[in-house]
């Protein structure tokens, strides 16, 4: 019979994989921690109303990107395409908006757009909102906590921190309608997608990727031209904030982000390693998103990031910064089938005394030569072997699989000890 796939768009994480995957995802919540934020985990599915109402019945996640369907009391039910508008649900629905919040989330999103490198049907996000804080300092805290992660995961110097600020509603209003009335003059020069986003979405014509658009765009009417004299200072005063703490910043006056509900500051973390999709992180400012929802006026502010560009810009890198947790620090090889018994008992013993210490314990019957060629690739340190010898005198043979050292002990007691020395003589 023919084999079953996965969906398009929709991929396999291997062991390989998860193994990084886990610790990226550890190194960030713990970053979360030290930043005061506590996770929140929204459903999968949600009303369809709930995205229309949010990202906006115009955006290409709603017209083109959305997996919608019927449940059996026909209640249009979709598939979250981005987790923003579900935290805002869940806070009112929970009543959690009586004081400030910040919260963190992880889990998959899922969008129907042409699957490619880096970008799938189903797909990671690590996220945050924040609710409740007006003040620009906020915004720069996320940023300051954006960069952490760099810094930490070992990419600081392989991404970019691009900024601006949109306005209020009013001011959107007016930009908008002179942009609109000056593309409208240059249609015949517009990419097809602009000129279907002229109708629908303008804004979203100012980070088309067509060449030509973007000449076109050259002496377009500029954002920063309607912007309120608040606006303006916004941007001055967290430009001024985020330098002085060592962040390099870029003004990009077509970033808009490609969501209905921002105001005021968005931003993104861009790279050159990731090629045409270079994002890894974006957000900003969604003020007006609460009361819009149902709940009561309430500032807010909010980022994700695509774990699985991350993941790609970690790997252009080598995973320098990775440690390989996910790898046994020592694998038991048994001399033959009925030296098991023995091997479940010492591996029990180490585990015990040494929690943090991972032993993989071969339970096939294959050879010794098969055994050690497994210890090696599994990438663990150490292989402690269990022959007769070892099994009628209750010791063990350890090898130290990168130097070739070899030392034979007897109870689990000095397999601790010895482990500790040799963890801190490597």
């Amino acid at each position: 019979m023919k084999a079953i796939q996965a969906v398009r768009g929709m991929r396999d994480i291997t062991p390989e994989e998860s193994g990084r995957w886990a610790i990226i995802e550890q190194s960030i919540a713990n970053i979360f921690s030290r930043y005061g934020y506590r996770e929140i985990r929204m459903p999968l599915v949600e009303t369809t109303a709930l995205f229309h109402r949010s990202i906006g019945e115009v955006t290409d996640i709603v017209e083109k990107e959305m997996y919608t369907f019927p449940d059996r009391n026909d209640e249009s039910l979709a598939l979250r395409p981005e987790g923003t508008a579900g935290c805002v649900r869940a806070v009112i629905e929970n009543g959690l908006l009586n004081v400030p919040q910040k919260l963190w989330y992880c889990g998959p999103m899922f969008r129907y757009e042409k699957p490619q490198k880096g970008r799938h049907r189903q797909f990671h996000q690590v996220g945050a909102e924040v609710f409740g804080y007006a003040d620009v300092n906020v915004e720069a805290e996320m940023i300051l906590l954006n960069q952490r992660f760099w810094n930490d995961l070992g990419v600081l110097d392989n991404v970019n921190l691009e900024l601006n600020n949109i306005g209020d509603s009013e001011a959107r209003a007016h930009f908008k309608q002179a942009l609109v009335s000056y593309l409208s003059a240059h249609t015949a020069s517009l990419d097809a997608d602009s000129v279907r986003r002229l109708e629908s979405n303008p804004l979203r014509i100012l980070d088309s990727k067509n060449n030509g658009t973007q000449s076109l765009l050259n002496d377009a009417p500029k954002m920063v031209d309607y912007l309120s004299t608040g606006s303006v200072e916004r941007l001055e005063k967290l430009t001024s904030i985020l330098q002085k703490q060592g962040v390099k910043v870029k003004h990009n006056q077509r970033l808009v982000r490609g969501l209905d509900y921002y105001n005021d500051t968005v931003f993104e973390w861009v790279s050159d390693d990731l090629g045409a999709q270079g994002t890894v992180c974006g957000g900003g400012r969604y003020d007006k998103l609460v009361e819009q929802l149902g709940g009561k006026p309430t500032p807010a502010i909010g980022f994700a990031m695509g774990l699985e560009r991350l993941y790609l810009l970690l790997e252009a890198n080598q995973f320098k910064s990775l440690h390989d947790h996910h790898r046994p620090d020592a694998y038991i090889i048994v001399a033959a089938p009925n030296y098991q018994e023995y091997a479940f008992q010492l591996s029990e013993k180490i585990r015990n005394a040494l929690p943090d210490f991972a032993v993989m314990q071969n339970l096939a019957a294959t050879s010794m030569k098969s055994q050690f060629k497994k210890a090696d690739k599994s990438g663990a340190k150490y292989a402690l072997v269990i022959g007769e010898d070892e099994v009628a005198n209750q010791t063990v043979s350890l090898k130290h699989l990168q130097t070739g050292e070899q030392f034979s002990f007897g109870t689990a007691d000095d397999l601790a000890s010895l482990f500790k020395h040799l963890d801190t003589s490597d």
